[in-house]
């Protein structure tokens, strides 16, 4: 039985199939999404080939031990920002040995939410070696937080799948 629906999974499967004939490697950042990303891509038999590893930083602390994202940072714009989302996915490919970083931040609720950033707001960055990480921004219908959680991991299935097109 896998976890994850068969239309999710047939997509991953093509993505890890693609990444493995190109060479690239991938890490992932994860805050609210807490291991979706990687646990999605290790549903798929050969993933090893392809996922480096993840890292699940929920708390600020953890963004910066693990990640390196400085504490201004956090303290600066919030955990929920756009230079916090790039500063994880820098870290994530500067701490790892993948090609190609995924990172996620967001309020996936019920509380937590303000009017400057409310429930469902979720900032994404994508990078490759050698190039500045890539900003997103979604703010998803605030439908319960299984649903933010489940549109934040397609959405960054969907930014992995464009950049293994454009590699």
């Amino acid at each position: 039985m896998n976890v994850f629906d068969p239309q999710l999974m047939a997509r991953t499967e093509v993505l890890i199939a693609r990444c493995a004939a190109k060479g690239i490697t991938i890490t992932t950042a994860e805050s609210c999404t807490g291991g979706l990303i990687a646990a999605l891509l290790t549903e798929i038999s050969g993933s090893s080939a392809v996922l480096d590893r993840g890292f699940v930083t929920y708390s600020n602390v953890a963004k910066t031990e693990m990640l390196g994202v400085p504490a201004s940072l956090i303290a600066t714009y919030g955990a929920v920002s756009a230079v916090v989302a790039c500063a994880m996915a820098e870290g994530a490919l500067r701490h790892s040995k993948a090609s190609l970083s995924v990172a996620v931040t967001g309020i996936a609720g019920p509380g937590g939410g303000t009017d400057a950033k409310p429930v469902g707001l979720v900032h994404f960055a994508r990078a490759q070696s050698g190039y500045a990480p890539d900003h997103f921004e979604q703010c998803f219908d605030n439908k319960g937080r299984a649903s933010i959680r489940r549109a934040a991991l397609e959405f960054a299935l969907s930014l992995l799948e464009e950049s293994i097109l454009n590699y």
